[in-house]
Formats: structure tokens, sequence, C-alpha cells
């Protein structure tokens, strides 16, 4: 293999949640390893910045305010994909929310606003990304679920959606079958971002209380993983090596979960 070249040298990629975090990590990997990459996020202001940054190195990305809740919003990311850069070729489902509140302190709209979020999100954008891969029978597909998704230690909403987004992933490969279009999850463990640092401080919504009781189960003294790990697991996942990966929940999480 020649490795001076670029990973994802003329891909297209759409990457969710990505004005902070892991999904920023991530779209500024897949630029550097040459993919024209489509940023979402509902801030305008903190995604224009990674926009810019992006741009700054001479790398192609450009930013659709979009919440991925919406249905409409989800149409137009896929139209400006195609619109500024011709394609697409990977779709990132990165946008989610986290949470601590256990199940009875769990109201219905807080309930069916998270559950829209981490699960609906990444079935609408997986249905409108199948509308592109299917007729040119290509594509990747990576969901980022968390150890969560089978060590349900925090939120009740939050690590139920976890689960189901694992579910969804090795669903969706299973309607791939024949196609050269690959479905896969990442299952980030503990790993340096705002949200986890809020997490650790208690000040996700729901505090800390779940984690006294989870905890008497889940024990995870590090060492935490950095964003990159993520966005590197990421990249094997969309790039050629990844190629003979389906349905899979690859565990990034420094073994802590062992």
């Amino acid at each position: 293999m020649n490795m001076d070249r670029q990973m994802l040298e003329g891909k297209v990629a759409i990457v969710t949640g990505a004005s902070y975090g892991m999904g920023q990590t991530i779209a500024e990997l897949f630029a550097e390893e040459g993919a024209s990459v489509v940023l979402t996020a509902r801030g305008q202001e903190k995604l224009d910045a990674v926009v810019e940054g992006i741009r700054a190195k001479g790398q192609n990305a450009v930013g659709v305010v979009a919440d991925v809740c919406s249905t409409e919003d989800t149409k137009k990311v896929f139209e400006t994909a195609v619109k500024e850069f011709g394609h697409l070729d990977i779709l990132v489902n990165n946008a989610g929310i986290g949470e601590q509140k256990m199940i009875d302190e769990t109201d219905d709209e807080w309930m069916m606003y998270v559950m829209n979020t981490n699960l609906g999100g990444p079935m609408r954008y997986i249905r409108e990304a199948l509308k592109i891969f299917l007729p040119q029978n290509d594509g990747v597909i990576i969901n980022v679920s968390s150890v969560n998704g089978t060590r349900p230690f925090c939120g009740a909403t939050y690590t139920s959606t976890k689960g189901a987004l694992n579910t969804l992933t090795k669903n969706v490969a299973m309607r791939l079958v024949d196609t050269n279009i690959r479905c896969n999850a990442i299952a980030p463990g503990a790993t340096i971002t705002p949200a986890h640092l809020a997490n650790k401080a208690g000040e996700q919504p729901g505090g800390d209380k779940m984690l006294q009781y989870s905890g008497h189960y889940v024990y995870f003294p590090g060492p935490e993983c950095e964003a990159i790990d993520q966005a590197y697991a990421c990249l094997y996942l969309a790039s050629k090596m990844g190629k003979a990966v389906r349905g899979q929940v690859l565990q990034v999480c420094n073994g802590a979960f062992l």
C-alpha cells in the first residue's frame, strides 16, 4: 500500500454533530485524508469556525445548520452535499444527546426528545443516504454508538437509544447484503470531549445520581480515549481498509470494558 496516498481521496462525507468534540475531530481527519466534508450542527457560530479551520488548511468543507430531528433539514443536508461536491460516499451519524436521567426522573417530553435525536436522527439520515447509495451500489454508513449500548450505566433514554442504534446497525447491514454498501458502528468508551467532561462533573441532565447506582456494576478507571482515537476508528471503517467489515460495532475504549 502506498501510505503517501490519502485514504479518502476523492470521497465526499457527511458528518453530523460536527461543530465540536468527536464530530469535529472526525470531520477534520476525513478532510486531511482527502475527503470533501459536509458538516452539520444546530449552532451556526461553532459550525462556521470548524468549517473555516478546515478550509484554512486548503481542504474542502461546507457547513449546513440542521437539526437531525427534522426531515426537511435532513434532505437539505444531502441536497447540499450533491450540489457542492457532486456525489456522496460516506455518512457518519455522530449527532446525539448525552444524559443521566434515571428512569423514575424521565418524563415523556424528555424521553421523546432524546429518542428522536439519538435514534430517529440516524434512521432519517440512513434512509436519505440510501437514496444515493443504492442506485450507485456504493457507500459507507458509520453510526456513533457508545459502550452504553451494552453496558447501560448512563441515563435511561440515552442508554436505550445506543442499544437500539447497535441493533439498527446490524439490521441495515442485513438489508444491504449483496450490495457494495456497508454499515457499521463505533462504540466509544470514556472519551475526552466536552460532553464527557460535563458528565464527569455531574453537569449533564440528571446530574450524577444514576452513576452512583450503576457504579456498583460498572467500573472504568481509564485510561480515557481521545477524540482522535474515535476518528481513527471511523477512518478505518470508511476507507478500503474496512471493506470486509459489515454489521459490526467496533468498541474503542482502551480495553476499559473488557
